[in-house]
């Protein structure tokens, strides 16, 4: 790139499951909320902000471009171009993509970058046969049209689908989410036991992060208009195990499946946002940068298992930078599924993959445990597909920090066959 581009600061809500009802904040709402404590915490005024870009996924239909519209309720000036991104669960990372190129090649000085989701705001979709009936009807002129349009009514056109249910399962492939991390589970042999493994120790990573303070300054607290106060991650469960995680029934592929909806992420909305600025910047305002941002890559393969897009994605980047699994301090691999993830790392150390797939000489390399989602990931708080990309980048800015890592990678699977991975660099 043509010019150092940096992550200077961020913020995120807290992310709250979805209670079978719309929860009390649209994407928009999310994305406001976080913004607001961000940027007034910043020693240079908001006007100077020159992009903003949004990933958003499940987009309200009052709340069309939501990076424009979350924008302006922000106060930024009606002058700053702002635009919505949408790549599934890679959004908000590609959120901070747009920005980062943006800065590096001198269209803007400062950039705002997040994501935004309200999963539990997910539309109620009808079927194609209802929408058919319902033109009919529409389109009867006369009395007895109408009666025998009204006479094709049928008690199913009335119950309609969740739209998350249609817009987590590929069309290309047909096979849903939680079946595609059944596939990449099976293909590097995970099994149930260790999924829920992973999945307790993720609960307990977040449970001891959430406690020791180091979410703090990361995490911002979330006011709703009936007074309701949100203050951290409510998914959490640190009391779980693998042996009570053992007793939940597989959801995806009954009997015998491994996936259940213990060591799976989780429904929940929440919204993060990354300030981004170049060198002159920082220089200029005086600003503390979190990390450098060295790079974003995007990689693509079979649908069926898309869980693997991070191992594609991470692969780029290391033979693009010249760098080894060694020499990244820290990871974070979004926990779509503990199954996907350990898959991942089963990939990368594998040998027939790196040679015959990734063309490496050999295995790209391994990931120790106490280099992966050091502070737990989504299974313990959540996957707000527009939002997760942008919050993983922005937590692993603060855990090199406190860690002293001098690289790190971020990355996640994404719906329709594809991954993206990014580079920070300790500032």
């Amino acid at each position: 790139m043509s010019r150092a581009v940096y992550l200077v600061d961020g913020a995120r809500t807290p992310f709250i499951k979805a209670r079978g009802k719309p929860g009390p904040f649209t994407p928009v709402d999310l994305a406001v909320l976080c913004g607001r404590p961000l940027l007034m915490r910043q020693p240079f005024d908001a006007d100077l902000i020159d992009l903003v870009v949004l990933g958003c996924v499940n987009v309200v239909a009052d709340e069309m471009n939501p990076a424009r519209v979350a924008a302006l309720r922000l106060g930024l000036s009606d002058t700053v171009p702002a635009h919505t991104v949408q790549i599934n669960c890679g959004s908000g990372m590609l959120a901070i993509d747009d920005a980062m190129r943006a800065v590096a090649d001198g269209r803007a000085e400062i950039a705002l970058a997040g994501g935004a989701e309200a999963l539990s705001h997910s539309p109620l979709v009808l079927s194609s046969d209802a929408v058919q009936w319902f033109a009919r009807l529409n389109g009867a002129r006369t009395t007895g049209d109408r009666l025998k349009a009204i006479s094709g009514l049928r008690p199913g056109y009335l119950k309609p689908v969740i739209g998350l249910e249609r817009g987590l399962t590929d069309p290309i492939t047909d096979l849903n989410m939680g079946q595609t991390a059944e596939k990449v589970g099976h293909l590097f042999g995970v099994t149930r036991r260790e999924a829920d493994e992973y999945a307790a120790e993720s609960h307990r990573r977040l449970a001891a992060a959430q406690g020791d303070g180091t979410l703090e300054g990361e995490v911002v607290p979330m006011f709703s208009r009936r007074g309701d106060v949100f203050e951290r991650d409510d998914g959490v469960r640190p009391d779980s195990t693998a042996r009570t995680l053992g007793g939940l029934k597989p959801v995806f592929e009954r009997p015998y499946g491994n996936v259940t909806a213990g060591n799976s992420s989780q429904i929940t909305d929440g919204a993060s946002w990354t300030l981004i600025a170049s060198e002159e910047a920082v220089k200029r305002h005086g600003l503390q940068p979190l990390a450098r941002i060295a790079d974003v890559r995007w990689g693509a393969l079979d649908p069926s298992i898309m869980g693997l897009g991070p191992v594609v994605a991470i692969a780029q980047l290391l033979k693009t930078h010249k760098l080894s699994l060694a020499d990244i301090g820290l990871f974070e691999i979004n926990e779509a599924f503990a199954a996907q993830v350990l898959a991942c790392v089963r990939a990368l150390a594998d040998d027939k993959v790196g040679r015959e797939v990734l063309g490496f000489d050999g295995a790209v390399g391994e990931i120790a445990a106490d280099r992966l989602n050091v502070d737990g990931g989504a299974i313990a708080l959540g996957h707000p597909v527009g939002t997760s990309g942008n919050r993983i980048t922005l937590h692993l800015a603060h855990a090199m920090r406190k860690r002293g890592a001098r690289f790190g990678i971020a990355s996640q699977c994404v719906g329709g066959g594809q991954g993206g991975a990014l580079l920070l660099e300790a500032a």
